[in-house]
């Protein structure tokens, strides 16, 4: 009897541990509503879907630190693709742009982590921001609202680092890192395809 009771306490030990390091994806938000959040005030909604042209790329990465995609050491996510292509979803009122936002991916401790990021359609400041979707192994700090409400406000000119202006959640560096790269790329680049083709145009 007593064998009995040890056997089924270290099968229930076993289910634990199994359960506590599996790895597993969780959606949190669909696009629908996913945009609905990030551009509250829009009437409708209008999609552009602009690809890169070399000088562009180059622009971009010059101020991401070479790439497009950023894997850390450490990270244990699937592969994210680099893209060429990227749509922007305009939030239209009386027939003026009031807010953009992107989606992106970028590689997170253990898999994927989708953003999608909200920007003033005049500065290319952010706006509000989302994680979408992702891969984990123990919940969700990064998608808290208290983490990611710092990052309302910035700028890619901004340092947008943790342990600088960004501040760090213990036990989700990485993830942390993967948040404040996808943050400057997109307001970088949307400035390099929008504003600066914009600012150029007036002179």
């Amino acid at each position: 009897m007593r064998s009995k009771k040890h056997l089924t306490v270290i099968i229930v030990c076993v289910i634990i541990g199994i359960l506590s390091t599996s790895v597993y994806a969780v959606r949190l938000l669909t696009k629908k509503i996913a945009l609905k959040k990030m551009l509250p005030e829009s009437e409708s909604i209008v999609e552009e879907t602009r690809k890169l042209t070399k000088e562009e790329k180059e622009k971009i990465e010059k101020n991401l630190g070479g790439v497009m995609v950023f894997y850390q050491p450490g990270s244990e996510s699937e592969k994210v693709y680099e893209r060429t292509e990227y749509t922007f979803y305009f939030g239209m009122k009386d027939g003026k742009k009031t807010g953009v936002a992107i989606i992106d991916k970028q590689p997170g401790k253990w898999g994927p982590v989708e953003y999608i990021i909200a920007l003033d359609a005049t500065t290319a400041k952010v706006t509000d921001l989302a994680v979408m979707s992702y891969t984990e192994r123990r919940g969700r700090p990064i998608a808290r609202r208290n983490f990611l409400k710092q990052f309302v406000g910035k700028h890619n000119t901004d340092p947008i680092k943790v342990r600088k202006d960004i501040r760090n959640i213990t036990g989700a560096t990485i993830s942390c890192v993967a948040t404040c790269f996808a943050i400057k790329k997109i307001s970088t680049l949307y400035e390099v395809l929008y504003l600066t083709e914009s600012n150029e145009s007036k002179k």
